[in-house]
């Protein structure tokens, strides 16, 4: 095997992440490497902090970037917060509850199941009764945008419902950051994680979190070890917590997060709200040119995340050679279906950079010339000029 320089494919990113990168993070991430000690490098993080608070919309101090995957930023979460022995709400309503499940199991507590079906948001009401017949359970996990299947649900409601039954809270906000209203300090969440390779438009490999003081309290409380030492934020806030004096801990990713701070510099000159409302037009074009095809959605509108949707595979159609025509003749990814529904659905990302009107009109185009020529049974040729109608409004 002949080995070379790799030079990828230019792809267009509309799947369930990565996105696409905007070419200034790209640029930002390019820049010349400094020591992760270095009091210019240090100034970068005191900038990243604040601007991660902005937009997670908190004042908590304890806001930083795991330097690894949003899966560590969910470990992080439930390694410090959860104990063994402990019962844990776990609200499931798709892949990445089942991950939630998992951590609280390896962490040696109790998971008490709260299920919905796939495709729907976490009911409250379940929730709710799951606390009374659990009076002693301590920590509520659900995932606000779950990315398996585009349900958002309401995170300000069932945090409420955890508050009353004195639970601390854990978020997974990797899919919603940046992308659909999303209010820490407001609706009072304790913990919680995303990830850098969604809404944000950077590239994989880093996971924000933010912890209020209340979620704190837990950590400094513990009489035992943090499960893991990599992720132990008595030990990782040596180096993210103290902006006079950073004490080493591990060897940042030093230019990925050169990127991170140029998407997030980014977002603040869009705005958040600005952001919101973006992804939530996108989302409408897109919905139009799917409808008038004929095809339909899992989630019903008013529970869905704009900026990731499951559209239902029609009758008779192989999903994956659609995706793999999509990839090889037009350059463009979507995602196929996880867990229940693999085989079933198409999950198309409208997410930070991607979340724009020509991509809108490539993958409708696109997904409409595939699917004629393989026969299928679509309104041919009504989804690009549905999606027009809808861009050419404010």
């Amino acid at each position: 095997m002949a080995i070379s320089s790799y030079h990828p494919p230019t792809r267009t990113l509309m799947g369930p992440g990565p996105s696409d990168v905007n070419p200034r993070i790209l640029e930002a991430m390019a820049r010349p490497t400094i020591g992760h000690l270095d009091p210019a490098f240090m100034d970068m993080m005191n900038q990243l902090s604040q601007l991660l608070r902005d937009t997670f919309l908190t004042g908590n101090a304890v806001t930083f970037p795991v330097s690894a995957p949003g899966s560590a930023g969910m470990e992080t979460c439930f390694v410090n917060l959860v104990t063994p022995g402990d019962k844990v709400v776990v609200c499931q309503n798709g892949v990445f509850g089942g991950r939630m499940k998992e951590n609280v199991e390896r962490c040696g507590a109790e998971p008490i199941m709260v299920e919905d079906t796939w495709g729907e948001v976490v009911d409250p009401n379940k929730l709710q009764d799951a606390l009374k017949s659990n009076p002693d359970a301590r920590i509520v996990a659900f995932v606000h945008a779950e990315t398996s299947t585009g349900a958002q649900s309401d995170a300000e409601t069932l945090v409420k419902i955890a508050h009353d039954h004195d639970c601390v809270t854990i978020v997974d906000a990797v899919t919603s950051l940046g992308g659909s209203p999303l209010k820490v300090d407001a609706w009072g969440i304790d913990a919680i994680y995303s990830g850098s390779q969604k809404c944000l438009s950077c590239t994989p490999g880093l996971s924000p979190v933010s912890f209020n003081e209340r979620a704190l309290e837990i950590v400094k409380g513990r009489t035992d070890k943090v499960q893991s030492w990599f992720l132990d934020l008595n030990l990782v806030l040596g180096y993210w917590g103290t902006e006079a004096k950073r004490a080493y801990h591990h060897t940042a990713p030093i230019n990925a997060l050169y990127g991170l701070h140029e998407a997030l510099v980014i977002l603040h000159e869009e705005g958040l709200e600005n952001s919101w409302a973006r992804h939530a037009h996108m989302h409408q074009a897109l919905r139009a040119g799917i409808e008038a095809m004929g095809l339909s959605f899992v989630v019903k509108q008013g529970d869905n995340l704009p900026q990731l949707n499951s559209v239902v595979v029609p009758d008779g159609i192989d999903e994956a050679a659609v995706r793999s025509t999509l990839l090889n003749e037009f350059g463009l990814e979507i995602g196929a279906g996880l867990g229940a529904m693999a085989g079933k659905v198409w999950r198309i990302g409208l997410m930070g950079y991607a979340a724009n009107p020509k991509n809108v009109l490539l993958c409708l185009g696109a997904l409409d010339a595939v699917l004629t020529g393989m026969g299928a049974p679509i309104n041919s040729g009504m989804a690009v000029s549905a999606a027009r109608q809808v861009l050419s409004t404010d």
